[in-house]
């Protein structure tokens, strides 16, 4: 049995949506970034950095892993699946997971933050940001033209890029001239495993992809964020 420590951002749920995928069994424990409990000492013994999402993987003897990338690889390299063992293979997927450790979760996190969630837009902020992102997107889109998936077949590169794309609504980016990464969005979305995965630990699909008509929720949403940023405990 696995313990996941999680709250409903695309960082959480790439660990769930990984979970899913490979069929463990797992325990929900969530953490409300609201009430700062991944500031919390006990929560901060799992993960000094206080973010989310943390594994206890409970039979292999409780072992602790935090960072949602440190995760995907943990559980592919636990069961074998996702991750290519051949040399070359493996280092495809790992680039494309670095490239959104590294860039498209980082730029997507900020232009959240300055489209989103500051009191005062900054314009020269947002343009930054949400230009990176598209940027980050056209990579993304000349890639998918001649490939069904990121690095050959389906791995965690995808479901870390995924659940991080799916949400461009959020950061205020266009993705209509992006063909190719929509219709990998879209071939993802149609997975069992990766739409119940981004239901965990609860759904906010609407919220973060547009999709509802309730707009209210967004801006109650963006509220509760901007405490968090102007308090230091984002994630």
């Amino acid at each position: 049995m696995i313990d996941l420590y999680t709250a409903p951002t695309p960082n959480g749920w790439k660990a769930s949506v990984m979970l899913e995928e490979c069929g463990l069994p797992y325990e929900v424990h969530t953490v409300d970034l609201m009430k700062g409990e991944q500031k919390a000492d006990s929560f901060l013994k799992l993960n000094p950095n206080g973010r989310i999402p943390v594994m206890v993987d409970r039979d292999a003897h409780d072992f602790t892993v935090f960072e949602s990338g440190a995760i995907l690889i943990y559980l592919a390299e636990k069961t074998g699946r996702f991750l290519p063992a051949d040399a070359k293979s493996r280092s495809q997927v790992m680039q494309w997971l670095m490239f959104q450790m590294g860039g498209v979760g980082p730029m997507m996190g900020q232009a959240n933050v300055f489209f989103r969630y500051m009191p005062e837009k900054i314009d020269v902020a947002i343009n930054r940001y949400q230009g990176e992102v598209s940027r980050l997107f056209g990579v993304l889109d000349r890639r998918l033209a001649d490939h069904e998936y990121l690095a050959g077949a389906y791995s965690i590169a995808d479901m870390a890029n995924w659940c991080w794309a799916r949400t461009a609504f959020w950061s205020g980016v266009d993705t209509t001239s992006f063909p190719h990464m929509n219709r990998w969005i879209a071939a993802i979305e149609a997975r069992p495993a990766a739409r119940k995965g981004v239901k965990v630990p609860f759904d906010i699909t609407e919220l973060l992809t547009g999709q509802g008509e309730d707009k209210s929720g967004a801006e109650t949403f963006a509220e509760n964020a901007r405490t968090l940023v102007n308090t230091g405990k984002d994630t």
